[in-house]
């Protein structure tokens, strides 16, 4: 491994250092966005079990214990529980809105990755072509195959390394994009429902009464 990074030359140690941030980026979206998505539905069927009891403290308590959007959005609509619909809406879209940089972070670094590694594999590949004719040049008409080697070495194994960054990279990015998508329609699903309970009368009265 160290033979092939020392004959990749330094494009290699570039590529080779974007694919430990690649690793670790995926890695920490993996876990956090794991973390984020939780079962909604179970989750707002307690709170509504808990606001029908007119405990507002122990709901609001329960959302801040629980990781994720969807408990932040359900602990901001409860905060504007003793307001009009309109109101709670404006609360629930603002939680929302706080919440999908923090779904986002870093995705666009994992993406810039997979773009620019074949990029930096076809540097280093015409870096290696360069150094190929350079030494055809210095020892032209006797040049030997061991001669074009160095360049050549450069030139295939940076192209190869490239490629095998970026396309595990992007695969990464995509299955975290699908991920992140399911979060997103969780929350619009568990907003409208949120609302729908806080704004219905009966309940609103007991929100009222904490």
């Amino acid at each position: 491994m160290l033979e092939l990074m020392l004959k990749g030359g330094l494009v290699m140690w570039v590529i080779f250092g974007a694919s430990l941030i690649a690793a670790m980026v995926f890695l920490e979206r993996l876990f956090h966005l794991h973390r984020a998505q939780i079962n909604s539905a179970d989750f707002l069927e307690g709170i509504y079990n808990v606001l029908r009891r007119r405990n507002v403290v122990e709901a609001v308590s329960i959302c801040e214990e629980t990781p994720g959007p969807v408990a932040h959005i359900t602990r901001a609509a409860i905060l504007q529980g003793d307001t009009d619909r309109e109101q709670i809406r404006q609360a629930i879209e603002g939680a929302g809105l706080a919440e999908i940089p923090r779904l986002e972070r870093n995705l666009a670094l994992l993406a810039t990755i997979a773009q620019i590694t074949p990029l930096l594999g076809l540097l280093g590949t015409i870096l290696g072509m360069m150094e190929a004719l350079w030494v055809i040049h210095q020892r032209a008409p006797l040049v030997y195959a061991g001669d074009l080697a160095g360049g050549m070495w450069q030139a295939l194994i940076t192209t190869a390394a490239g490629l095998a960054v970026a396309i595990p990279t992007y695969a990464g990015y995509n299955f975290l994009l699908h991920r992140l998508e399911h979060i997103v329609l969780d929350m619009e699903r568990s907003s409208v429902e949120i609302l729908h309970f806080l704004s219905t009368p009966a309940v609103r009265v007991e929100v009222d009464g904490r």
